[in-house]
């Protein structure tokens, strides 16, 4: 035999190298992977400064919570935690730097002075130790 051998041979030796992959989980990741690439584009098309602190965010929310998948939402970078589920979190450079939770994130009142608010937007300049400490706590709690 020449090669890889008979086609049955080569079918096994992928099957038991890769694993079965549907159609549907082939579908599911090239979506995955569309929705990143569309978010990155987005964070891309801001002018420096602010493009260096967005992709910075989107690493922190990534980090956080990693099974998020990202895809433009309302013109926002938005995480969710399928392809085909509601956004819980985002992010979004208007006239100021925004990161909020949509009414589909496990909110929950704030309590004390704040009674029954729900804190769920918060503006933002930049991005420091302790703020990307507490966009992750945020993140980890929006999507419990």
């Amino acid at each position: 035999m020449s090669g890889w051998g008979a086609a049955p041979l080569r079918a096994d030796f992928i099957h038991r190298c890769l694993g079965t992959i549907d159609d549907k989980d082939m579908h599911v990741n090239a979506k995955d992977d569309k929705n990143l690439q569309e978010v990155l584009d987005k964070i891309a098309s801001h002018e420096p400064a602010a493009r260096e602190v967005l992709q910075r965010m989107h690493q922190v929310v990534l980090a956080a919570a990693p099974d998020l998948k990202p895809r433009v939402w309302y013109g926002a970078a938005g995480y969710a935690k399928s392809a085909s589920t509601p956004v819980l979190v985002f992010f979004r450079k208007d006239e100021f730097m925004t990161l909020g939770l949509t009414e589909k994130a496990a909110v929950a009142p704030a309590g004390g002075p704040d009674g029954l608010l729900m804190p769920c937007a918060w503006y933002f300049e930049g991005l420091d130790e302790a703020t990307e400490r507490r966009v992750a706590d945020i993140v980890r709690a929006a999507t419990a």
